[in-house]
């Protein structure tokens, strides 16, 4: 149990506890000061990884009401409790309730395909809610996807950027529905990933342009973006007049992507486009299509694309309208037209593939953000479900002081999960000077919670202890423990195993990375390299 630092201190004093065996002035040290400010970071990441790089969500409880600004408008109601309850009021209000009830008088196969979602998320709603009013947890299907996934969508555009009423009346018009609904896709991947929208005035009709432009955050560049989607006939809104058939699925990828590309672009470009296939899985279970549509676009890089052109595409495959009442696959993969140093199968060194992360990160954090588009934020202020809904949690806080029964009062020093064991390592400083290790059970839901932000799960930011996948995220780790490392200290551990001469010409950033590809080989041989 966490003790608050006004609550009566546990040793039976009688004072508050700040003002005893917290600290006994009350008045914050700097070493206070420094753990807030790394409590922060810690809360910031976990709302990012919910949130991801938008705007924050503006939000605030008044009595029992639930406020949230969006744009220039207001909204607050008594019925939200999580922020997906927010979103399914919100796309309401959007798309106009007249219209909706005028759509749900129709029999249900000629409704609007949102208006079909709408009545499959309210009986999945019925299915797993029991006791209405009270916080639920359920897994996320493809209608959750498919409905708050157009809720959120206008959610970002309105509060990021702009919600233009156009996009609304194209979202509505059934035979337009598709071209908005991927476009709104798009828009939801690039907001999330940190990027801000200008959108193009699609009423001018004097000149070919992009869908809309993007400028990364992170390093200014301005992206032209362009996102299409295959017309296949009876999905999103499709007939026999403007859909096709439903068989190979990358049909329409080269033309889809010259239709792109022919459209002028001042700036780099951005270039979505989504195969709108039924879902495949690979014997080694990643998403299938997309090696084909890999190759397709090398054998276009080889023999068709214009001298000096080049372009990020992203081949999508966002199936979620496909998979209603089940686990959605949405997935991605991204290449680099004229691009020869990213997203191209095969072995790399892996100093190389991440020298590549590093100039493309914009494309990278875009891919991130297309895996990361079927969840959702649960609360309003970006805090972990189990800080915001009081669920009960072995969570601990670094820094924090806990009395944890038994007579045993102290302070946390350090944390660790063992997700084999299903618990969790604290290390703690008692109020009796002495140094102990605490274990407890976590849930499924604090491991759930856990494996979202590992690097901040304890109210600090540090590198995380997950077992990496690969020897890239094995590297991109080594390179976060070690960024304090001298050089010095690199260049003593190679000794005599490395042209001492040739270390020493290399910068410190390239020593670093040619220091921990060298720890990576040291771990595979069992020896120095």
């Amino acid at each position: 149990m966490k003790i608050g630092r006004n609550a009566p201190c546990p040793c039976g004093s009688g004072m508050k506890f700040k003002h005893c065996h917290d600290r006994l002035d009350g008045m914050p040290s700097p070493a206070d000061l420094r753990a807030m400010l790394e409590r922060r970071e810690a809360e910031e990441i976990v709302r990012q990884r919910q949130q991801g790089l938008s705007k924050p969500i503006i939000g605030a409880k008044l009595n029992d009401h639930q406020i949230v600004g969006v744009g220039n408008t207001v909204y607050f109601s008594q019925d939200w409790k999580t922020f997906p309850d927010f979103l399914a009021d919100y796309i309401k209000r959007k798309l106009d309730s007249a219209w909706g009830n005028a759509e749900l008088a129709k029999p249900f196969d000629k409704r609007h395909p949102i208006m079909q979602w709408y009545e499959t998320y309210c009986k999945y709603q019925q299915s797993v809610v029991k006791a209405p009013g009270v916080v639920h947890s359920c897994p996320i299907t493809g209608v959750v996807t498919c409905y708050l996934g157009v809720a959120y969508s206008l959610f970002l555009l309105d509060h990021n950027v702009e919600l233009q009423a156009r996009l609304i009346n194209r979202l509505k018009d059934p035979t337009q529905f598709q071209g908005a609904y991927y476009e709104l896709i798009v828009a939801n991947i690039l907001i999330r990933a940190g990027f801000e929208l200008t959108l193009e005035d699609e009423t001018n009709g004097d000149a070919k342009h992009c869908e809309f432009a993007a400028v990364s955050k992170k390093t200014g560049k301005r992206y032209w973006v362009e996102a299409k989607m295959r017309a296949v006939n009876g999905l999103l809104g499709r007939t026999s007049n403007d859909g096709g058939s439903d068989q190979k699925p990358l049909r329409q990828l080269v033309p889809h992507l010259n239709r792109a590309l022919a459209k002028p672009a001042d700036d780099e470009r951005l270039i979505f486009i989504d195969l709108n296939a039924p879902p495949l899985l690979m014997p080694d279970g990643t998403p299938g299509h997309f090696e084909t549509a890999l190759h397709r676009l090398e054998k276009y890089e080889r023999e068709e694309l214009p001298g000096g052109t080049t372009a990020y595409v992203f081949v999508t495959n966002m199936s979620a309208h496909r998979q209603l009442d089940e686990t959605p696959m949405c997935a991605g993969a991204a290449f680099g037209l004229g691009i020869p140093e990213f997203g191209r199968p095969g072995v790399r060194r892996v100093i190389d593939a991440f020298k590549a992360k590093r100039k493309h990160i914009d494309a990278f954090d875009v891919a991130q953000a297309i895996s990361r588009y079927s969840t959702f934020p649960p609360t309003f202020d970006g805090k972990l479900a189990s800080d915001a809904f009081g669920r009960p949690s072995n969570r601990v806080l670094i820094g924090e002081t806990y009395d944890f029964g038994d007579g045993v009062i102290g302070t946390v020093t350090t944390a660790s999960v063992d997700e084999q064991a299903r618990e969790v390592l604290v290390g703690v400083w008692t109020h009796d000077g002495e140094s102990i290790i605490m274990k407890g059970p976590l849930s499924d839901d604090d491991l759930a919670e856990y494996r979202e932000v590992p690097n901040a799960y304890f109210g600090r930011v540090e590198p995380t202890t997950k077992h990496p996948n690969d020897n890239f995220e094995l590297f991109e780790w080594l390179m976060e423990v070690n960024a304090g490392l001298s050089r010095q200290q690199m260049l003593d551990w190679f000794g005599a195993h490395r042209d001492r001469a040739e270390l020493e010409q290399m910068d410190d950033d390239d020593l670093r990375m040619t220091y921990c590809e060298g720890q990576i080989a040291a771990i595979e041989s069992g020896r120095r390299p």
